[in-house]
């Protein structure tokens, strides 16, 4: 399992290539404060990449919510929005999982 990075942009830019992802990786509930963070994947390897996403809040009603379990196709990529609500309470941690990790990428940046 790896902890994701963020990378935080500021009014001058910032330059970030992207970094590797793992089987499994993990975004911890310090980096998406109070308003979240948008992860966006990179897939550059020949095959989709099947993903899950976890997702400990509940519904209005109070359900558990389902896990988001996304596809993101080969050779494009998706930015996904990640909530702070979404971390599992006893961990403080966003769990995402992908099918494939050779030549997918991810940049992730806080909303602050």
């Amino acid at each position: 399992m790896a902890a994701l990075t963020a990378t935080t942009p500021t009014r001058a830019g910032v330059v970030t290539s992207g970094a590797a992802v793992a089987a499994s990786d993990t975004i911890a509930v310090a980096i998406l404060g109070a308003h979240g963070a948008f992860l966006e994947i990179i897939n550059g390897n020949a095959s989709p990449d099947s993903m899950t996403i976890s997702d400990a809040s509940t519904t209005v009603t109070g359900a558990a919510a389902a896990a988001n379990a996304p596809s993101v196709t080969n050779a494009t990529s998706k930015i996904f929005f990640i909530s702070p609500k979404q971390a599992d309470p006893s961990t403080g941690l966003v769990t995402i999982t992908h099918s494939v990790t050779t030549t997918v990428t991810y940049k992730l940046y806080p909303l602050v």
